[in-house]
C-alpha cells in the first residue's frame, strides 16, 4: 500500500509542478511590474529591510551561515549574524534596482556627486582604453553589490559587450525578466550548450563578454576559495585560450547613501604551461583569488546562499 500512496504523491506533485511555476512566474512579473511604479530609492529600502526579517526564515539562510562560519572561523556569530543581515538587504536592493534597470545607472563622469555612481580615475582610462582600442576583451564578475549594472554600464558609454546570463527556470519570469535586461545591455546570450561558440563569436566580432564566474559548476576545474577546494567554470579561460584578449575584472559596490561604485582591475595576465597556451586550472585560480580580495572587503554584498563548496 505504501508505494502505490507515494508513486501517486509523486505523480501528483509532478503534475502540479506547470501550475506552481505559472503562479510564481504571474507572482514575479506582477511584482516587477508594480515595483516600476514606485521610487526606486523608497523600495529599494522597502526591499532591503524586508529580506532583512524574511530572509533568516528561508533555507538558504542556514547555508549562508555555514559558509560564513568555515569561511571566517575567527568570525564571532554576532558577526556572522550582521554579515548575513547585509547579504540580505543587499538581495533585496538589487531585485527592487533590478526592476528600474532602464535609468539605474546615473553616472556624470565630470561631476559624479550630481550622480548615484563614482569611478576612479584609472577605472575610466581603463574602460576608455578596452572601448577605443579595438580589441575584443573578456571580463569577469561575481555575485557581488549590484552584479546587473556592469552590463548597463557598458552599454551607456558605448562598449560593444555580450554578456553571459541564465534564463529563470519560470518561463513567464524568463520573459519578463528578458524584457528589462533588454534595454541597454548589450548582447544577451543564454546559458547553455550553444553558449561558447556564441561567446567565441562574439570575441571573434571584437566584442567585450562578460560573465559571472564565482558559483559552483559540476563539471569545473578544481581551484581554492577561502583556503577550500572547490569547482569554477573553465568557460572564460578556455575562451581565453581560444582568443587571445586582455582579461579584466569588474565590480560594484554598494556605498552609503543609494551610491555604487565601479572598479575595473588592471589587465590580468593568465597562466600559461610550458608551450605558452593558457593554463586553464592556473588562470581560474587567479580568477578566484581575485574574487575571494573582493569578498573579503565586502561579505556583506556577497552572495553566500548558494552551496559554493560541495
Amino acid at each position: 500500500m505504501r508505494r502505490p500512496l507515494i508513486r501517486a504523491a509523486a505523480i501528483a506533485r509532478n503534475a502540479t509542478k506547470p501550475l506552481a511555476g505559472a503562479v510564481v512566474g504571474a507572482l514575479a512579473v506582477g511584482l516587477l511590474r508594480t515595483t516600476r511604479h514606485f521610487d526606486p530609492i523608497k523600495t529599494a529600502d522597502f526591499f532591503g529591510a524586508a529580506m532583512r526579517k524574511i530572509g533568516p526564515r528561508l533555507s538558504e539562510h542556514k547555508v549562508g551561515r555555514d559558509n560564513l562560519t568555515a569561511a571566517f572561523p575567527e568570525k564571532t556569530p554576532e558577526e556572522i549574524d550582521a554579515i548575513l543581515a547585509g547579504v540580505w538587504d543587499n538581495l533585496g536592493r538589487l531585485a527592487a534596482e533590478f526592476a528600474h534597470l532602464d535609468h539605474a545607472w546615473q553616472l556624470d563622469r565630470d561631476h559624479p556627486e550630481n550622480g548615484r555612481v563614482e569611478i576612479t580615475p584609472r577605472s575610466i582610462e581603463l574602460f576608455d582604453q578596452l572601448r577605443n582600442d579595438g580589441k575584443p576583451a573578456l571580463i569577469f564578475a561575481a555575485h557581488l553589490g549590484n552584479w546587473e549594472l556592469p552590463a548597463v554600464a557598458a552599454a551607456e558609454h558605448g562598449l560593444d559587450a555580450a554578456a553571459l546570463f541564465r534564463r529563470p527556470n519560470v518561463p513567464a519570469a524568463d520573459r519578463i525578466v528578458q524584457q528589462m535586461r533588454s534595454v541597454k545591455m548589450g548582447t544577451l546570450i543564454a546559458g547553455g550548450p550553444t553558449a561558447p561558440f556564441k561567446l567565441a563569436e562574439a570575441l571573434q566580432k571584437g566584442q567585450h563578454v562578460g560573465m559571472l564566474v564565482d558559483q559552483w559548476y559540476t563539471k569545473g576545474v578544481e581551484v581554492t576559495f577561502f583556503g577550500r577546494k572547490t569547482r569554477a567554470n573553465p568557460m572564460l579561460a578556455r575562451l581565453l585560450r581560444q582568443i587571445d584578449c586582455p582579461l579584466h575584472g569588474v565590480r560594484i559596490i554598494r556605498l552609503p547613501n543609494h551610491r555604487f561604485r565601479a572598479e575595473l582591475t588592471e589587465q590580468i595576465t593568465p597562466i600559461r604551461d610550458a608551450k605558452g597556451n593558457v593554463d586553464i586550472q592556473g588562470t581560474m585560480q587567479v580568477i578566484t583569488s581575485v574574487i575571494e580580495s573582493w569578498v573579503r572587503e565586502y561579505p556583506d554584498q556577497w552572495l553566500w546562499l548558494h552551496r559554493r563548496w560541495r
